[in-house]
């Protein structure tokens, strides 16, 4: 049965000039995520990210491979959504979840929606579950986001479950699914069992 790995990209730089360049710390969980991946043994088959250097820094170094790019794996622009959906006071988290909340509740449907966003995952991951072939896996590098629209959809959860999963989910964590005559299932979320050995500092969402 052909299988998809969703991983979370390390942690970002959000103190240094540019945040999307993977922290020390983020190599340091992109290179477990490598050991993982090599002692499963997996039959690899494609390896892709989105566009942005986080996603791609993170299949380099765990990998050393450079992945296929499709933007459709680019997570959500947080930035944006916080300056359409101002909240006011609160923690960053806060004011994120209540700026999630607004945005797929909306209804809108162009370009930067949550509708767009939640459709070109779909399409993204359906159309990469129908090229495997039986027995390969597939490894997609992405964001929290992504791998937490993608996971709503195949549960056909209601958008506040997308933000609930989009809060928890670990860098460098690893989310299983199954492709098969019955589509594609979630079989595992946000496994990060091969951070937790390298201490507390590893365990980060952002």
């Amino acid at each position: 049965m052909p299988t998809i790995y969703l991983i979370r990209h390390g942690k970002a730089s959000p103190e240094a000039a540019d945040y999307d360049e993977l922290s020390p710390i983020g190599h340091e969980q992109a290179r477990l995520v490598g050991a993982e991946l090599a002692r499963r043994d997996l039959d690899l088959g494609p390896v892709v990210s989105g566009t942005l250097r986080r996603q791609r820094g993170t299949a380099v170094t765990a990998l050393d491979v450079e992945p296929v790019t499709d933007p459709r794996w680019n997570e959500y622009d947080h930035l944006r959504l916080l300056a359409l959906h101002p909240t006011g006071a609160g923690t960053l988290q806060e004011r994120l979840d209540a700026s999630l909340h607004a945005w797929t509740s909306s209804g809108a449907t162009g370009e930067g929606s949550w509708t767009a966003f939640r459709n070109g995952v779909r399409a993204a991951l359906d159309e990469l579950a129908a090229s495997l072939e039986r027995g390969r896996t597939a490894l997609v590098f992405t964001s929290a986001g992504v791998v937490a629209a993608a996971c709503a959809s195949l549960l056909n959860a209601p958008d506040p479950v997308f933000v609930a999963m989009n809060r928890v989910v670990v860098n460098g964590s690893v989310t299983k699914l199954v492709h098969g005559r019955g589509g594609t299932r979630l079989l595992s979320f946000n496994d990060h069992a091969h951070l937790e050995h390298g201490g507390p500092e590893l365990m980060t969402f952002r």
